[in-house]
């Protein structure tokens, strides 16, 4: 075997799989030599290969360290090593050297889009305009982000809801975080609580706000985007800022709201309530009015009310607040 293929039809010199994990033609012609004749030696195998004895001797050094041949011990001279488990150590040692070139290279990129930004400060921002251009950058957001996602969620919707789901079951799947913050009264449109709970079921962390400050997405704390104008008449703007002083911002104002922001669940002990309790305290802790509540469980203000104070007696709580609070202790939101 040589480390040099033609292209039949072009007769242009292909790389050999050798090349990829760093033996050279002669090194593979000479470990091929070994392999066909192992009690040949050095001499043997200059031969074999029509090299110097002197070319064989530092090759076979080359092959040593790269794990192909042995050395020599009380049994006889050099021995190749069985090429499975040497090919496979070559293997691994080239995606070692990979990923390392790969973080590296990341880090050359946070240097080198600083220099672009100092440069040309207009980087910063790339502006996109009307829906299919803002779920198209809301795509490839969720497609490279690599270890968290963080959103606020709050009217108006731009997005098909189905479309979104798939896009953030697709990141969870992938092993990557999500947390989202729901404002509460986006919750208040059934759908919308529907698709937030399919999420909290998938393994997304989310929390509620009675409000939050402006529809946001950060990915991996560094590429941010949101909102410019959210007005029918005027069209749909965004604008997606990258690595900076600004992301590092948006990105602490969302850890600020999530300290404050009530946990979005499922209840933890399905014994203890019935499915409607359930249903209510989690509407409940999402902080919607009584009139969405009563909407939501198709009942009455009054019926709301009579079962909320049923849930307080049954918790010793004085107020609403307290039967949040006791709820989350026993893991019922």
């Amino acid at each position: 075997m040589v480390n040099t293929a033609y292209d039949t039809a072009g007769q242009t010199p292909a790389a050999s799989p050798w090349a990829a994990v760093g033996v050279s033609a002669f090194d593979e012609l000479l470990y091929q030599a070994v392999l066909n004749q192992p009690d040949a030696g050095a001499a043997g195998w200059a031969l074999l290969t029509g090299a110097s004895p002197a070319r064989v001797r530092e090759a076979c050094n080359r092959l040593l360290t790269l794990g192909l041949l042995q050395p020599p011990d009380s049994m006889g001279g050099l021995r190749a090593v069985d090429p499975r488990v040497a090919i496979r150590g070559l293997i691994r040692r080239r995606e070692t050297e990979s990923e390392l070139l790969a973080a590296t290279a990341e880090e050359m990129a946070t240097a080198y889009e600083a220099g672009l930004l100092r440069e040309e400060p207009s980087r910063l921002v790339e502006v996109a305009s009307g829906e299919g251009a803002i779920a198209a950058r809301l795509e490839e957001m969720y497609a490279r982000a690599e270890h968290e996602v963080c959103l606020f969620d709050t009217p108006p919707y731009l997005a098909p809801a189905a479309r979104q789901v798939d896009l953030q079951a697709d990141l969870l799947n992938r092993g990557i975080v999500s947390r989202g913050i729901y404002a509460a009264t986006g919750l208040e449109d059934p759908k919308v609580l529907t698709r937030a709970l399919r999420m909290v079921e998938l393994g997304e962390q989310a929390r509620v706000l009675p409000s939050v400050p402006l529809k946001l997405l950060v990915v991996d704390g560094c590429r941010a985007l949101l909102p410019l104008t959210a007005s029918v008449a005027g069209g749909y703007c965004a604008v997606v800022v990258w690595h900076s002083a600004v992301t590092e911002a948006l990105q602490k104002l969302f850890e600020l709201a999530w300290q404050q922001a009530t946990p979005l669940g499922q209840a933890a002990d399905d014994s203890e309530l019935s499915e409607s309790e359930r249903t209510l305290t989690r509407l409940l802790a999402a902080g919607m009015k009584d009139e969405a509540v009563a909407r939501h469980l198709g009942v009455s203000l009054r019926t709301l009310r009579r079962r909320v104070s049923e849930l307080q007696e049954r918790l010793g709580a004085a107020s609403r607040f307290q039967l949040g609070m006791r709820a989350s202790q026993r893991g019922w939101v």
